[in-house]
Parts: structure tokens; C-alpha cells; sequence
């Protein structure tokens, strides 16, 4: 096993340096701002000095924590852990030289840190300015080390007591090794590692087969980063396929079941009624000309193929196309905003068992304002089954208790609170009450019932808390006698309601600690790995 290379700087008598070493597998490096005279003639210092050389580590004098790098050879930088005890610039220094200091230290500390490393920061109570101070100081009266630690690149991923009498022979010196050490009551140990880098999406194009060609189209800028993903795949471990998996296998018990995924595009075409223009991304292309990914990256493409926000402004109009000089345009899609329009299709071709529960899921996009529970794409579920016109209360009844005994199973698996799902008739809700979900499907099918989802058990539909739509519609079947019954969920709100994440975006990411929080695919209640990061309530934001 490698060994775990610690750092520990601004040690006064080297005791908490003395009380690390000798741990199994660990190297440490102790090292104070004074030099080794200054230091060696007070209390234990020498004692402590001594018995960490003793032990292996490394003891190295008149070490400025905010040039790391300039006294370690470069095979020797990379550190697994930094601790940094009750920092401060001595005598009266104010907040903003505190301030500064931090800040000039993680910079250091980002050049001596190993990716996956950790730094450690113990500040006195209240000094750290975050809500797990105790009684919490004024944001402007702090240290505000949150956000100094994110000028460079790194996160607050835990906090904890700084408990000093629990740490063996460990005494707490003030600043310099003076008298008059610091107040280590409420103290708080705050734990940090670095964000994932903000990362510039490039261009992308994707390349797909439609009507028996391959063709290629430019992703709008949003989705670059979403599309592709792959987050239902076979050998995915992400709890979005796990709560559809866990879904299927519990409705194939009280259903015959058939799966049929793999035959949906993602764009679409045609004319979906009641659905505004504006809330789909549109993608126009020529199946005549393809530019190259190059071309396409460097602009070169001939206006052949585009996103809707790309067009001028007199470009769309009354549901019409007008296409500038020299473009080659001869059919219109988008990205599918959902997958009832493929499910509806399956049934009029005839390709449907009636008495099976046919069941559909993929990625759908569609433009809204992003909030942590509206979300441009997300995966949904689409169950359609066929039952005789009379009985189809009672059987979107039985499909909904099966849906509610899924979920209820998923819950308790990941949490104790008590989850409450309701069936409830779309006639009872204004539009404004409904979420972007809801509302997108009330305008893609008529809507008959909603599902919807509380956790805090207030009995009532909660914005954001609406995750499937029931609907039902008469079709040309084998028989007149059948009515088709549809039903959709969206499966990325039920993995966030499950989980407890509280913003969709946490779903998207890449950063591998959130997937190394369900090993094996296995559901657990997400533990967020980003503390209190700061945000700013202006009147105007811009958004670049």
C-alpha cells in the first residue's frame, strides 16, 4: 500500500504533529515559520521535535505557507493531506489580512496537493463564517473561508468540532508559540478538496441514422454535456438506471412486460399539438450535405445545419421557416421533448399486444427556466397498456398502487422519512401550481391524473413534486372495445426525491465523487460533498 504523504504547517510546539506520527502507513512532515532556535527553547517543543525525528518524519524550519512549493523538491510535492491549525497573522492583524493569508495559502496548497487530497483548516468558533459556526458571525465580520477557498479551486466538503482534549499530549500554543494560546472551545475542523475545473464545452456534433441515413447535427450549447451519457446502459451504476430497473422489476410482477427502448431517435418531426415552439430545441439539417466535425467546429458549415436560438429574428415566423440565402433546408425536426409521441406511434402501426405493459425510457429535452427541480433533460418512462373501455379507472388504479409499492420499497432502502405518493385529477390544479414537468405534459396529452410525490408528508402537490402524469386515449386497435391507457414518469425527479439530492444538476455531473456514493448501483441517501457554497442574491445578474 503507498504511503499517505501529511503536511502539517504553523505548528507552534509540534505536539499535534507528535500525536499524528507513528499512524500506519503515514509519512509526516511537520514544519513551523520560526526557526529551529526560536522554537526549540520553549516548552515541549524540543521534546516533541525529537521524538518526530525519532519516528521518520520530517521536521523543516522557517516554512512560509504560502510559497509551498519553493521548499520541496518536485517529487516530493504531492501531499495527501494538509493541516493548517488556527491560522493567523499575528498580533492585532485584522479580518482581511486573515483573509488574505487563506487565500494566498490555498494557492499554495494547490500546487503541493495530490488530486484526491485533503486540507485540513481548524479556526476558532465563529471565524470561518459558515452556518456550522455556533453563534454564526455576520458574513462581513468573518473569515469567510468558504469562498477564499474557492478562489482556488477547492470545496468546504465536510466540517466537524476540532475536539483538542480527545488528540493525546496535544497543546494548543497562540500565535508564534505566545502565552496566551488560542480559544480552541468550538473550534471547528473544516475539511477541503478541490472542485472539478470549469470546463469549456466545445462545439459538439452528433451523428445519428434517420430514415435509413446517417446524418449529423449541431447540439445546442446547453446539452452539450448531456447528451450521450449513457446513464441507462447496461453497465451503468448511476441511480437513475436503478430506479428504473427497481420500477420494471416490480411492475413485471403484476404485468406482462415489454421493453422497447432501443428503436427510438433522438430527434423528431412533425407537429405536436398544444406544444409551444419555444420550448423546443429545433434542430434543422439537409439529409443532402453533412459538414464535418471540423468544419462544424471551425464555422465553415454552408448555413446548412442549426439550432432555433441560432436564427435571426425575422427568421421564424407563423409557424414558418424562412431560410436565408443559400441554405439548403428540406425538413424540420427536434430534439424529442418526450416519448408519448413514439408510444402513440408504436400503436398505430399495430406493433402493440394488448393486455402487456409496454414500457419506454430515454433522455427528453425541452427549454424552461432552470431552477434545482426544472431541468432542460431529463430521463423519462412512458408505461402504455391497453384494457377494456369501462375498466380503465381500476386499471390505472392497480398500475399506480404498483408504481406506489416501487417507490415506497426504493425509499425505505435509502431513508427513514416517510414518503407520501397521491393520485391526484388534473381538474384540481391551476397551471401555476404545476412544475415544468407537469405542465410540458398537460400539453403534449390531455392529462387525467397527476402523481405526485411529498416526502414531508403535507398531503399537498409541492412545486417540483409532481413526477408522472396519467392519461388516456381511443384508438383504431384490434378491437373498439380497448382503451389505451398512458402513463409517464420522470425518472430523474424520483432519483433526486429518493436520494434526497436537492439540485438536478448534482444528476449531470462528472465529478466521480457523486457515483462513488452508489457502488454497485445501489440507492443510499446522497451526502453532498460541496458545504455551503456561496452565493449572491443582485437585481441583475448576467449569466455568461
Amino acid at each position: 500500500e503507498p504511503v499517505r504523504r501529511v503536511l502539517l504547517l504553523g505548528e507552534g510546539n509540534f505536539s499535534f504533529a507528535a500525536s499524528l506520527c507513528g499512524a500506519a502507513g503515514t509519512h509526516v512532515v511537520a514544519t513551523c515559520y520560526e526557526s529551529e532556535e526560536e522554537v526549540s527553547g520553549r516548552g515541549r517543543a524540543a521534546e516533541s521535535i525529537r521524538r518526530l525525528r525519532e519516528r521518520g518524519a520530517e521536521v523543516v524550519f522557517s516554512v512560509d505557507c504560502t510559497k509551498l512549493k519553493d521548499y520541496f523538491l518536485p517529487e516530493k510535492r504531492e501531499f495527501d493531506c494538509i493541516y493548517f491549525n488556527f491560522p493567523h497573522c499575528g498580533r492585532k492583524a485584522g479580518i482581511v489580512k486573515n483573509r488574505e493569508l487563506l487565500a494566498h495559502f490555498f494557492h499554495s496548497s494547490a500546487e503541493v496537493l495530490t488530486e484526491e487530497g485533503e486540507v485540513h483548516v481548524a479556526l476558532c468558533n465563529g471565524q470561518g463564517g459558515t452556518p456550522a459556526d455556533q453563534p454564526r458571525r455576520e458574513w462581513h465580520n468573518s473569515w469567510q473561508i468558504v469562498a477564499v477557498a474557492a478562489g482556488a479551486g477547492f470545496i468546504l466538503s465536510n466540517v466537524h468540532p476540532f475536539k483538542a482534549e480527545t488528540i493525546h499530549g496535544y497543546k494548543c500554543t497562540g500565535y508564534r508559540s505566545q502565552d496566551k494560546s488560542f480559544c480552541v472551545e468550538g473550534a471547528l475542523n473544516h475539511i477541503f478538496t478541490r472542485s472539478m475545473p470549469l470546463l469549456y464545452c466545445k462545439p459538439m456534433i452528433c451523428t445519428i441514422e434517420l430514415e435509413s441515413q446517417k446524418v449529423s447535427f449541431q447540439v445546442p450549447q446547453v446539452l452539450v454535456d448531456k447528451i450521450n451519457r449513457g446513464f441507462l446502459e447496461l453497465n451503468s451504476n448511476h441511480p437513475v438506471r436503478t430506479v428504473k430497473e427497481k420500477l420494471t422489476a416490480e411492475l413485471s410482477q403484476a404485468f406482462p412486460l415489454q421493453n422497447i427502448d432501443d428503436c427510438l431517435s433522438l430527434l423528431h418531426q412533425g407537429h405536436l399539438n398544444g406544444v409551444c415552439h419555444s420550448n423546443i430545441f429545433w434542430i434543422i439539417l439537409s439529409p443532402e450535405e453533412t459538414p464535418s466535425t471540423e468544419e462544424m467546429s471551425n464555422g465553415l458549415a454552408n448555413a446548412v445545419l442549426f439550432s432555433h436560438v441560432d436564427f435571426c429574428r425575422d427568421t421564424y415566423k407563423n409557424g414558418r421557416v424562412n431560410v436565408q440565402e443559400g441554405c439548403h433546408i428540406s425538413k424540420q425536426y427536434y430534439l424529442r421533448p418526450s416519448l408519448l409521441p413514439y408510444a402513440q406511434a408504436i400503436i398505430q402501426r399495430g406493433a402493440f399486444l394488448p393486455g402487456t405493459l409496454h414500457v419506454l425510457s430515454g433522455p427528453v429535452f425541452r427549454k424552461c427556466p432552470i431552477t434545482p427541480y426544472s431541468m432542460p433533460v431529463f430521463h423519462e418512462m412512458v408505461f402504455v397498456f391497453a384494457v377494456n373501455r369501462g375498466t380503465e379507472n381500476s386499471c390505472i388504479q392497480m398500475l399506480v398502487n404498483n408504481i406506489k409499492t416501487s417507490i415506497h420499497s426504493l425509499h425505505q432502502t435509502v431513508s427513514g422519512f416517510k414518503l407520501n405518493i397521491n393520485l391526484q385529477e388534473a381538474m384540481s390544479f391551476e397551471k401555476t401550481e404545476l412544475n415544468d414537468f407537469a405542465a410540458f405534459e398537460s400539453q403534449v396529452s390531455k392529462v387525467q391524473y397527476f402523481i405526485c410525490v411529498e416526502i414531508d408528508n403535507s398531503g399537498s402537490c409541492e412545486k417540483g413534486s409532481c413526477v408522472g402524469i396519467i392519461s388516456t386515449a381511443h384508438y383504431e386497435l384490434v378491437s373498439s372495445e380497448l382503451v389505451v391507457v398512458f402513463a409517464s414518469l420522470n425518472l430523474d425527479l424520483l432519483a433526486m426525491l429518493i436520494c434526497g439530492i436537492s439540485d438536478w444538476r448534482m444528476l449531470w455531473t462528472s465529478d466521480t465523487r457523486f457515483l462513488r456514493q452508489f457502488p454497485r448501483g445501489e440507492l443510499r441517501l446522497f451526502k453532498s460533498f460541496s458545504l455551503y457554497p456561496p452565493s449572491y442574491v443582485h437585481d441583475v445578474s448576467f449569466w455568461v
